[in-house]
């Protein structure tokens, strides 16, 4: 592919935070004073000073429903060098995952966050798996240092919508000659 192509895919690529439906948006194990909207809101999420923090332990579930079927093409996951997110797995359309079944399905794509990545550099996922997606589960498994702690302070999902046709709306051909 030329790069020419590969920068006219990149420019249609939108950050996805307008169709987020933040009403179902959830985080299990998120501290309560550091919850997933310090990561993932406007505003929030450009403070590197506010972040979303785990709790318990080192391991964050983050649940994203759209608004509207998306394709996702890349990531962002900001974090501090050694508490940051290490190992990421996206699952697309997965509802209702918890740290005790989240084992149970193959991950749609797992990502190792290098520190160029922790500083804002995009992953891009395997775009196959993303096409349809109606829900993204974040799972973030474990952090750079091994800390009981991960912070995140950024999370950017870039794609595209997808332009869904309106069956009703189609007139039947007829056969008829």
């Amino acid at each position: 592919m030329s790069a020419e192509s590969a920068s006219a895919i990149q420019k249609s690529q939108v950050d996805l935070l307008d169709f987020i439906d933040w009403s179902g948006v959830e985080c299990l194990n998120q501290s309560t004073s550091h919850s997933v909207a310090n990561a993932l809101k406007q505003g929030y999420r450009e403070d590197d000073g506010l972040n979303l923090e785990s709790d318990a332990d080192e391991q964050l579930l983050i649940y994203i429903p759209f608004l509207q079927v998306v394709k996702l093409h890349s990531v962002v996951v900001k974090g501090p060098e050694d508490e940051g997110p290490k190992t990421v797995k996206l699952f697309s359309n997965k509802e209702h995952m918890g740290f005790s079944n989240v084992n149970d399905y193959p991950a749609s794509d797992t990502i190792d966050l290098s520190p160029d990545n922790l500083k804002g550099k995009p992953v891009v996922l395997k775009y196959v798996k993303f096409q349809n997606v109606r829900s993204l589960t974040v799972f973030i498994e474990d952090n750079q240092s091994g800390s009981e702690v991960t912070k995140v302070q950024k999370i950017v999902l870039c794609g595209t919508t997808v332009e869904t046709t309106d069956m009703k709306g189609l007139k039947k051909i007829e056969d008829g000659h």
